[in-house]
């Protein structure tokens, strides 16, 4: 059975963990599990590679006591998944591979910007991307969102679940899901706690 067909509404991607505590870091992702997440990337650009580690395995952890999945996303692991439930990888990272990067039974995901990169990710048999950015977002501000039109007809080329990202709010859901899109992926909405 592949991957995909359990991927829920809602990715929540945390924010920079090394922004906050970890204690505070992981008190907020469990009271986002017990808001109903299911699937979570633990995005990090700035900790150390230990650090991002043994956060990963803590929240791994809190995932699987909720049934929730743990994707890391980290330049040290890109092809380690730690024991997660899968592996995030950045659009330039997806455009220099010549293969899947991981086993079939590890999730792989990756963040598009535009056809290329969604053609990529089909070819390398990607579980699911992130699309963005579909609305003008505070992480981006620089970024020109797609709009809801040009993210539809993206999402119609390819035959990849697409999760929109970028300026998302849980009122959104039904906005993407009729776009094609199997529902949404955030940072801010879907976080309940501080960012930064």
């Amino acid at each position: 059975m592949k991957n995909t067909l359990s991927l829920p509404d809602r990715y929540l991607i945390t924010p920079e963990p090394d922004a906050i505590s970890q204690d505070v870091f992981l008190d907020c992702l469990e009271r986002a599990l017990k808001a109903g997440i299911a699937l979570v990337q633990l995005r990090s650009k700035t900790m150390s590679a230990d650090h991002y580690a043994l956060l990963a395995r803590q929240a791994l952890d809190l995932c699987h006591a909720f049934s929730a999945r743990l994707i890391v996303n980290h330049a040290a692991f890109t092809l380690d998944a730690l024991g997660a439930d899968g592996v995030h990888m950045s659009s330039q990272h997806l455009m220099k591979q010549t293969r899947r990067p991981v086993p079939d039974d590890i999730l792989f995901s990756a963040s598009c910007h535009d056809a290329a990169q969604l053609s990529q990710a089909q070819a390398l048999d990607a579980d699911f991307v992130t699309l963005s950015p579909v609305l003008q977002t505070r992480t981006h501000p620089e970024a020109s969102p797609l709009g809801w039109d040009a993210f539809a007809a993206l999402t119609l080329l390819k035959d990849i679940p697409v999760y929109a990202l970028g300026g998302m709010e849980r009122v959104h859901i039904a906005r993407a899901r009729s776009a094609g899109a199997t529902g949404i992926a955030a940072i801010g909405s879907l976080w309940p706690g501080p960012r930064d």
